[in-house]
């Protein structure tokens, strides 16, 4: 094909992950009841004629690069190119990257984004995306094997399906389960979910190193991973049967849980947001992702009017209020 060619794949993210942490090698088997909320990422791909060259663009990173002569510290987007099949012959490719999310929020927002890069270049080159379970398992290769990140699997696969999931992993394989949410309890997780970023970005991989090596000795068998698959499994009960009340205590009850993990995976600022939450009657909360010193934590208030207090709160707390909303599909074209 020749001329100008554009495409743009919008990729939601992960939130309220009861199960997380289970969805990875050392846990062998697992499951993961999560959300998939946005606006998130946005990938978008010009194709023209030219010599081959793909461009990245990342105007949120202040990132400009050709993958041939990719920085250290975004070869996860030169990899997620090689994934998704690299250079095309005789075309020149652009793709620019952009997030509503902000870095360091552990909400799978790298995950999402290899999840775009490759289903925009799918787009470009064949006019479709493929199937959402080999496009979640391509992005999970890109951070695990491409460049050996430790890496689960249900960020991927949030962002490639979409919707209220559970997810039952067999690493690296995962089977998707959708869950058919009542259009009542959709409206009433939109008007009282709150998302709030916190922390200011600092690493955590060394708590992050220590709880695997911890959970790779206890075995996948260990009491404090089946805690987290068994909180799962409450977790999609709770919401097939529209029952917010329990959704919320299976929340809090998840954070805890990670808690047990480590006590720096629920961090001074995690526990300060909390706790006005507690304060206003929330039905729970869950400290997403892996966690640790910055993050973001999802509470289920009581109602629309006690998440707008929230969120003026929070903000007044010198924290951040995301603008989220479940969202039904994964990676698709605008």
């Amino acid at each position: 094909m020749s001329g100008t060619q554009r495409v743009v794949v919008d990729v939601p993210v992960r939130a309220c992950d009861v199960g997380g942490w289970t969805d990875t090698w050392f846990a062998g088997s697992s499951r993961v009841c999560s959300l998939a909320v946005g606006p998130a990422v946005s990938v978008a791909v010009t194709a023209t004629d030219g010599d081959g060259e793909v461009i990245v663009v990342a105007p949120d990173l202040d990132a400009r690069f050709a993958v041939t002569d990719a920085p250290p510290e975004h070869r996860l987007l030169a990899a997620a190119v090689a994934e998704a099949g690299g250079a095309s012959a005789g075309r020149r490719l652009e793709i620019d990257i952009t997030s509503a999310v902000p870095p360091a929020t552990s909400l799978g927002t790298s995950a999402a984004v290899c999840v775009g890069v490759i289903a925009a270049l799918d787009a470009v080159r064949t006019g479709a995306i493929r199937p959402p379970g080999d496009l979640a398992a391509a992005a999970h290769r890109v951070e695990s094997v491409r460049i050996g990140r430790q890496s689960g699997v249900q960020d991927q696969q949030a962002a490639a399906h979409g919707g209220a999931n559970l997810i039952d992993v067999d690493y690296p394989s995962a089977t998707v389960t959708p869950i058919d949410l009542a259009p009542d309890v959709r409206a009433k997780l939109d008007d009282r979910l709150l998302h709030v970023a916190y922390g200011g970005g600092h690493d955590s991989s060394a708590v992050h190193e220590q709880v695997i090596a911890e959970l790779e000795v206890e075995g996948a068998a260990a009491t404090r991973l089946e805690r987290l698959r068994l909180l799962a499994g409450e977790a999609h009960r709770a919401l097939a049967a529209g029952d917010l009340e329990a959704y919320g205590r299976t929340l809090t009850a998840a954070t805890e849980a990670q808690a047990d993990l480590h006590h720096a995976l629920v961090s001074a600022d995690a526990r300060a947001v909390i706790d006005l939450a507690r304060n206003l009657g929330s039905l729970g909360w869950k400290v997403n992702g892996a966690a640790g010193s910055s993050g973001s934590l999802s509470v289920l208030c009581r109602s629309g009017a006690a998440r707008r207090r929230l969120a003026q709160q929070v903000r007044d707390a010198g924290h951040l209020p995301l603008a989220l909303l479940l969202s039904d599909a994964g990676a698709r074209t605008r």
